[in-house]
C-alpha cells in the first residue's frame, strides 16, 4: 500500500513538472516570434554628459611676478694685501675665516726692522740739509755784509778822487795823487764786483740747499710711509675671508692676504631673457626700479630679503644670452655672497586683466566656456603672461565666464557638461593635503632634531627659532623634519 502510494506521487509530480515546461516553452516561442513579427525601432541612445570645474574669473590689476634664479654678490669688498714683502711677526686675533672686524682695527704686522732703519737714516739725511742749509744762509748774510763795506769804501775811493782833482784843477795838488786815488778807486770798485760774485754764490748755496732739504723730507715720508705700511689695518667693518696669511710666514708685495666684505652691502646678480627685461624698461629705455624678493631655503623655510633693481650688465657675455641684472639688497641678514637664491620680480601692473589656471588655456591660447544649456563653447584669448600654474590673459570676454578649469581631451565646443565650482572641494581638498602634511614625533626623533638646529651656528636667531617653535608643537610639517633629517645625513 506504501509503495502503491508512493508511486504515484512522483507520477503527479512528473506530470506537473513537464507541464510547467511546456508552459515555459510556449511563452518563449511566443515572445520571439512577437519580437520577429513586430515593426523595426531603433534603440535610443542617451547623450553623455561629463562633469568639469569651473572657475569665475572677475576683471583685476595684477603685478605679474617674474621668477628666476641668482647669486648673492657683495658690493663692498676689499683685498688685503701686502705693502711691502718681509716675514709676519704679529697677528690679530680676529684674523681668520668668518671673523668680525672693525674699521681701523690692527691686522698684521711685518717686520718693520728694515723700513725702521731706512725711516732713521732718512730722518739722518735731513737734519744734515737743515745744518747745509743754516751754514747757507749765514754765509748769505756774511756776503752782503762784505758787498756793503766793499761799496761803502769804493764810495770813500770816488771821494777822495774828487778831492785830488778838486785840487789839481786849483794849482795845489798833484798829478801823481790824483792817479794814485784814481787807482784806488779802481780797486775798490774790482773789491764790489768780487762780493757781489761771493754774495750770488752765497744765494746759490741759499737755494740747493733749500731744494736738497725739500728731497730730503720727501725721503723722510716715503721711509715713514713704508714703515706705516708694515702694519694692516681694516678699511671698514666687515668679515673676513679667504685668509692665506699665518703667523711667521713670509709675505711678498702685493701678495693677497684675505679679503674684507661687508655683510651689510649685498646684491643679487640673476640673468634675464631679452623679453622678459624688455618688460623693465620705461619709455627712455632705462632700467625701472622695480621691487625684488630675494628668498634662501634654508631646512624647508625661507628667508626672504626685499631689494630693488638697479642695474644691468654692460655686455652680454661670451657663449651667453639674455640680460645680467643686479639688484641692490635692503635688508641681508643671513645671506652670504655665493648663495644660491630664489628672485621674484614684480613687473609693472597689468590693468583690466583676469587670472586663469594653467591647464584650463590649450596651445592655441583657447579656452573652454560653459554656455547656453551647460554646452561647451570654444573662445579664444589673448595671453599677456605664463607664471607658474596661473596665465594672465585679457579680462575682454573673460570676465564672469564660466571658465574650464582643466582642459580633458574628450572636452570640445558643443560637449554637455556639468558644471561644479569648486570652492567647498578645493578648500576639503587644502584641509585634506595640511593635514596629511602633517606628522606625529616620537619623543626621541623630535629631541634629535631639537638638537640639531639648536647646535647649527649658521641659522639666523630668528629662523631658528620659528623651526624650533614647529618642532615643538604636537604635529609637525613633514617637509620640515625631511629637510632636517637630509642635513642631518639620516
Amino acid at each position: 500500500m506504501r509503495f502503491l502510494r508512493r508511486s504515484l506521487t512522483g507520477l503527479f509530480l512528473l506530470a506537473l513538472t513537464a507541464g510547467l515546461l511546456g508552459l515555459a516553452a510556449r511563452t518563449v516561442s511566443d515572445a520571439v516570434q512577437a519580437r520577429l513579427a513586430g515593426p523595426d525601432r531603433p534603440p535610443v541612445a542617451r547623450e553623455r554628459v561629463f562633469t568639469v570645474n569651473v572657475v569665475l574669473p572677475q576683471a583685476q590689476s595684477v603685478a605679474p611676478v617674474l621668477a628666476t634664479y641668482g647669486e648673492v654678490r657683495s658690493r663692498r669688498t676689499l683685498d688685503l694685501r701686502a705693502p711691502s714683502g718681509g716675514r709676519v711677526v704679529e697677528l690679530a686675533p680676529a684674523m681668520e675665516d668668518g671673523a668680525a672686524v672693525a674699521e681701523g682695527q690692527l691686522l698684521l704686522r711685518i717686520d718693520p726692522a728694515d723700513a725702521r732703519a731706512a725711516r732713521d737714516l732718512a730722518a739722518s739725511d735731513l737734519a744734515r740739509a737743515e745744518a747745509d742749509l743754516r751754514d747757507a744762509a749765514r754765509t748769505l748774510a756774511l756776503a752782503r755784509d762784505e758787498l756793503a763795506a766793499a761799496e761803502s769804501q769804493a764810495r770813500l775811493r770816488a771821494q777822495a778822487l774828487d778831492r785830488q782833482r778838486s785840487l789839481v784843477s786849483r794849482g795845489v795838488g798833484s798829478e801823481a795823487a790824483a792817479e794814485t786815488a784814481e787807482l784806488a778807486l779802481a780797486q775798490a770798485e774790482q773789491s764790489v764786483l768780487s762780493r757781489r760774485q761771493a754774495l750770488a754764490q752765497a744765494e746759490s748755496r741759499v737755494e740747493q740747499s733749500d731744494a736738497l732739504l725739500a728731497r730730503q723730507r720727501i725721503t723722510l715720508g716715503e721711509a715713514e710711509r713704508r714703515l706705516a705700511a708694515t702694519e694692516v689695518y681694516a678699511g671698514f667693518d666687515g668679515t673676513l675671508s679667504d685668509v692665506t696669511v699665518v703667523l711667521g710666514g713670509i709675505v711678498t708685495a702685493n701678495e693677497r692676504l684675505a679679503r674684507i666684505i661687508d655683510p651689510a652691502a649685498l646684491e643679487v646678480a640673476f640673468r634675464l631673457s631679452t623679453s622678459q627685461y624688455a618688460r623693465l624698461l620705461d619709455a627712455s629705455g632705462a632700467l625701472i626700479p622695480a621691487e625684488v624678493e630675494v628668498a634662501l631655503d634654508v631646512l624647508g623655510l625661507e628667508i626672504v630679503a626685499r631689494g630693488t633693481l638697479t642695474r644691468v650688465s654692460g655686455t652680454v657675455g661670451e657663449g651667453q644670452t639674455g640680460r645680467l641684472v643686479y639688484a641692490a639688497i635692503d635688508s641681508a641678514r643671513g645671506f652670504r655672497p655665493g648663495d644660491f637664491v630664489a628672485v621674484r620680480v614684480a613687473e609693472p601692473v597689468l590693468r583690466d586683466v583676469a587670472l586663469l589656471p594653467a591647464t584650463a588655456v590649450d596651445s592655441a591660447d583657447t579656452i573652454l566656456v560653459v554656455g547656453d544649456g551647460e554646452r561647451l563653447e570654444q573662445r579664444p584669448v589673448t595671453v599677456l603672461r605664463r607664471q607658474g600654474d596661473s596665465v594672465i590673459v585679457r579680462a575682454e570676454g573673460v570676465a564672469g565666464a564660466a571658465v574650464v578649469a582643466e582642459r580633458a581631451p574628450m572636452l570640445g565646443a558643443g560637449i554637455l557638461v556639468r558644471p561644479v565650482r569648486p570652492a567647498a572641494a578645493v578648500a576639503a581638498a587644502a584641509a585634506g593635503a595640511e593635514a596629511a602634511a602633517m606628522i606625529t614625533l616620537d619623543p626621541e626623533r623630535r629631541a634629535r632634531l631639537v638638537s640639531f638646529v639648536e647646535g647649527n651656528g649658521r641659522l639666523p636667531a630668528e629662523v631658528k627659532e620659528r623651526i624650533l617653535s614647529q618642532l615643538r608643537q604636537e604635529a609637525v610639517p613633514a617637509q620640515v623634519v625631511a629637510r632636517i633629517e637630509a642635513q642631518m645625513g639620516s
